[in-house]
């Protein structure tokens, strides 16, 4: 297969020819991609609160932002500075540690977990062997930083807000990470780029939604529920729980939990495209095109078209799925706590055990459609 082009092998080469110790042209190279993962989440955040306004003003024939900048496009970014710049207020009875640790806890790992997202064959920051569980380990560290700042609120309602998130996420990691291990058995394979290249040989009737129907829709379903995105945000509960977790914060303390949140629907849908949808891969092949238009794989020119190609398949893709979680949210109404630790335990558990078991089954069945 070829591998498309490589940003990091080329980097490193024009730095290395400029006279540069190859040691040193790696450690040039080690903090951009980062920088930039820091600064794509970040616009992202800014491109999914813009789309909750509107979509959620199309969903009740409403206008929604316009007046500030084109379209309404710098409404986040007023959010922003109107979070920055007010006042950071800690209860007197607070944990003053705890309560300021609470949200850092909550955002690191998200962030961490862009570490993993690839975006093409070689436009990946790490491509760890693990990616996948490395991901699902990372956004089990979450519910501690949410009971964290319930606990060091001294609040009753948020310490509720926080049991709950971490009763919410316990219950919904194990049936997401079932369904993971169907599709890291079907592609022999933890990491993502592996996952990715495994659905690439049919163009769309190659991506793994066809072959996992039931993972696919129990791990959106779960990772709603992990994001906290209705109707599954039953630990902010504003009817029973005045905000939850988040009632004592102000400013950008109580802007890093709202960051966490979309930062981790953005992944979670980057994630969903990676997994089931043939993450950067055209629903044609490159190499059908290629052959049609007579042209090498090995082309440079080729090679520039596919790669932008493919990190614009896998953002089209990933934000198609935040727009469905939006819509969602303005479309079904709240479950209440015992309805949602039943769909998870009673629902998605045994459904995820058997969807493994089929997986399995039609593997040693099937083994050249099943990854045998």
């Amino acid at each position: 297969m070829n591998a498309g082009i490589d940003l990091q092998g080329t980097f490193i080469q024009s730095v290395k020819d400029l006279g540069i110790p190859a040691g040193a042209a790696k450690a040039i190279w080690m903090p951009l991609p980062m920088i930039l993962m820091l600064i794509g989440a970040t616009v992202g955040v800014l491109v999914a609160t813009w789309l909750e306004r509107k979509i959620s003003a199309a969903a009740q024939q409403r206008i929604g932002p316009e007046y500030q900048g084109p379209f309404g496009l710098l409404v986040p970014v007023a959010d922003g500075l109107k979070l920055i710049f007010k006042e950071d207020i800690v209860p007197a009875q607070a944990d003053r540690w705890l309560f300021t640790l609470g949200p850092v806890i909550v955002v690191i790992p998200v962030f961490l977990s862009f570490l993993i997202v690839p975006f093409g064959e070689n436009i990946v920051i790490t491509n760890v062997g693990m990616g996948v569980f490395l991901w699902i380990a990372l956004s089990s560290i979450q519910p501690i930083g949410l009971l964290m700042a319930g606990y060091a609120s001294n609040n009753k309602y948020a310490l509720l807000g926080g049991l709950r998130a971490a009763a919410q996420s316990i219950s919904y990691e194990i049936p997401l990470a079932l369904s993971v291990l169907a599709i890291a058995m079907m592609s022999n394979s933890l990491s993502t780029v592996d996952i990715v290249n495994q659905q690439s040989n049919f163009g769309i009737l190659g991506w793994n939604i066809w072959r996992q129907p039931l993972g696919f829709i129990i791990f959106w379903i779960a990772a709603l529920a992990e994001c906290e995105r209705l109707p599954f945000d039953l630990p902010e509960a504003e009817e029973e729980l005045v905000a939850g977790y988040q009632t004592e914060y102000s400013g950008m303390k109580f802007g890093l939990f709202y960051l966490g949140s979309y930062i981790n629907l953005i992944l979670s849908s980057l994630l969903v495209a990676i997994l089931y949808l043939g993450g950067w891969h055209f629903p044609i092949p490159v190499s059908l095109i290629s052959s049609l238009l007579g042209v090498s794989e090995t082309d440079p020119v080729l090679q520039v078209v596919t790669a932008s190609l493919g990190i614009t398949m896998t953002v089209l893709k990933a934000y198609l799925l935040v727009f469905l979680a939006i819509l969602i949210r303005w479309t079904v109404p709240r479950v209440r706590i015992d309805q949602l630790l039943d769909l998870g335990w009673k629902f998605l558990l045994p459904v995820g055990l058997v969807n493994l078991l089929l997986t399995a089954a039609l593997k040693l069945a099937f083994p050249v459609a099943f990854g045998g």
